[in-house]
């Protein structure tokens, strides 16, 4: 009885550290989408199809990408865990206008903080990440070419 009770008791610290822990994380992701900002998928597609210039930055890890990725006449692709070592060497400009986009859009705000914190003025996020864009109809570039996710009716 003694045995089940701590174990009980474990489980329950375990599971309310992790609740904190996640927690913690979005309001650290919620700052830094406020800090950087976030761009609408319209609005981008506004910009891309105006042929504003715009650089496009894939931050998901290597693997993500055969998910697709946003086709735009200027991207790059550095993940989140080597943005702050590589960035500086690949963009020298730092009024660059550059959108950051992960999966669902929390690396992307994360990565698009930490450009501002470089010194790209002109960083953002995209809000809601490439599930965001392909949501709002607008075309994913994959190994098979360019397609557009449908609504099931």
């Amino acid at each position: 009885m003694k045995t089940k009770i701590v174990a009980m008791f474990t489980g329950l610290l375990i599971a309310s550290s992790l609740i904190a822990g996640q927690a913690e994380s979005e309001k650290l992701i919620s700052s830094a989408k406020q800090e950087a900002g976030e761009m609408a998928p319209k609005q981008l597609k506004e910009m891309l199809d105006a042929e504003k210039k715009v650089l496009v930055m894939d931050v998901r890890e290597e693997n993500q990408r055969a998910e697709g990725e946003i086709y735009a006449p200027s991207t790059i692709a550095i993940t989140r865990g080597n943005l702050e070592f590589e960035v500086l060497n690949k963009i020298k400009d730092k009024n660059t206008v550059i959108v950051t986009y992960c999966r669902g859009g929390s690396r992307g705000a994360l990565a698009a903080q930490t450009l501002k914190k470089l010194g790209y003025v002109n960083a953002t996020n995209l809000k809601g990440g490439l599930k965001g864009w392909a949501e709002e109809g607008y075309p994913i570039e994959t190994g098979l070419g360019v397609t557009l996710l449908s609504k099931e009716q």
